[in-house]
């Protein structure tokens, strides 16, 4: 992504996906709801039409657990975000948002200050498409930013990001597609913050393993796991936005410690799925498992 590190919105748009299909299941049987995702996905009525169970099923065709991954992913971070607001955290940081829309789906106090921060020209497609007079509008301050020419703090803190309030920082399927210079940057950067208040951080990152041993990120006897893994990294170089950095646990937790935060929690779908999926009858045989991405919830040391 370089220059255009939030630009493109391939990616995005295959996420808002998956928020869409997982939105048409059953009420008792869906993970997530979306009401707002159809309005960033080409060809959302013909996915309407075909409905969850399909839908699913095609995607399983591609490959077995992927949705399953994606939508375990954004309810973690739901369930990190909402107890965040309910335990002290007086703004909420998207970095990278593209088309997250947790601003408006979740119910947020309204006392939580939100930033929105990614390209400018990322942002105005995503006006483009919401509806006028949305839920909590009022509550969301877009920050636009050329991570390549810009200071991220200097930005916020202009923006009105305030340097004293408990915040909660996410950064969701952003780590792979950019340089690990940079993401080293984006951290560097949140240290910067976080000096005087505590925070709450999220990334999520790709396991180096799926570049070395791609076995070794999916369930025993997960069908074709090494060309599964190729396959996903070639749709996602396919729509512009290739996978370009992996990490390790040790160096992720190094990364962070050196810039003030203590990891607590870093699972996969293999955690989640017992956590999400069981307790709903959708829970994933060992060989419909992959674990490509960690998802990671850090604290400040300050905490």
């Amino acid at each position: 992504m370089s220059n255009s590190m939030f630009g493109k919105d391939g990616t995005a748009q295959g996420v808002a996906k998956q928020r869409l299909i997982e939105t048409l299941a059953k009420t008792d049987k869906r993970i997530i709801y979306d009401p707002y995702s159809a309005r960033f996905v080409i060809g959302a009525g013909l996915i309407k039409l075909m409905g969850h169970r399909f839908s699913a099923w095609l995607g399983k065709k591609l490959a077995p657990g992927f949705h399953e991954h994606l939508i375990a992913r954004t309810r973690f971070i739901d369930d990190l975000v909402e107890k965040a607001a309910t335990t002290g955290a007086q703004q909420y940081v998207i970095l990278g948002a593209g088309y997250d829309l947790r601003a408006h789906r979740l119910d947020l106090p309204s006392s939580l200050k939100i930033f929105e921060v990614d390209q400018s020209e990322v942002q105005s497609r995503k006006l483009s498409k919401l509806p006028e007079n949305l839920a909590s509008s009022e509550n969301v301050t877009y920050v636009a930013l050329d991570f390549a020419h810009q200071s991220l703090s200097e930005q916020l803190t202009a923006s009105g990001f305030d340097v004293s309030k408990p915040t909660v920082f996410t950064l969701e399927g952003v780590s792979q597609y950019i340089t690990k210079e940079a993401g080293r940057a984006i951290i560097e950067e949140l240290s910067r913050l976080i000096q005087t208040t505590t925070a709450t951080f999220f990334i999520s990152y790709a396991d180096e393993l799926l570049d070395k041993d791609p076995e070794a990120c999916f369930g025993k006897g997960y069908p074709k796991a090494v060309q599964r893994a190729e396959t996903i990294k070639a749709l996602s170089a396919k729509a512009g936005e290739p996978w370009i950095s992996f990490y390790a646990a040790e160096e992720v937790a190094s990364l962070l410690s050196r810039n003030g935060f203590s990891v607590e929690e870093n699972v996969t779908l293999e955690d989640l799925n017992s956590l999400y999926f069981a307790p709903i009858g959708r829970a994933l045989p060992e060989n419909q498992i992959l674990n490509l991405e960690h998802f990671v919830i850090a604290k400040s040391q300050n905490y």
